[in-house]
């Protein structure tokens, strides 16, 4: 099984051995600038060997799968709508799988709905700005306006 190993703002990492349950601290700031996943092998001294993937993004990610709609939109007006999937989640924004492909601009808006699948089926309406997309995949943030819903900040540290 692979490890996430989160990064710190000084790019320093902590790696746990499943095994033994050994930990070290380690400055990987040679991997800061890669702009690709890294993996690594990792040989603690209890001699357990396992890999590991650095997370450098800055918030916890929630991965889910969650089903919803969405409405695209270009300065302010709707253009046209869609089903998605809400593929992860943070406090800062969501990555989403279309149904069916859509070219969108970086910058355009996006109106989403969906449920969150907590014990209350929480409906969650948020504005995101697409911020990179791959295929069907769209990067989101949410937009400056949007808060934090409470439903939606303990659902993402439960």
């Amino acid at each position: 099984m692979t490890q996430k190993v989160y990064v710190t703002s000084k790019q320093m990492a902590t790696f746990s051995c499943p095994q033994c349950a050994r930990s070290k601290t380690v400055d990987v700031s040679k991997y800061a600038t890669l702009d690709k996943m890294v993996k690594i092998n990792v040989k603690c001294p209890c001699g357990h060997a396992y890999k590991a993937i650095l997370e450098k993004r800055k918030q916890y990610r929630k991965e889910t799968n969650l089903p919803g709609a969405y409405i695209h939109f270009i300065d302010g007006q709707p253009q046209n709508r869609g089903l998605m999937t809400v593929k992860d989640l943070s406090t800062s924004g969501m990555k989403l799988q279309l149904n069916v492909k859509q070219n969108f601009a970086i910058g355009d808006q996006l109106q989403v709905e969906f449920y969150l699948n907590d014990a209350h089926r929480t409906l969650i309406k948020k504005t995101v700005i697409i911020k990179n997309q791959r295929e069907q995949f769209i990067g989101t943030e949410f937009a400056p306006f949007e808060s934090m819903d409470k439903a939606l900040g303990f659902y993402l540290f439960s």
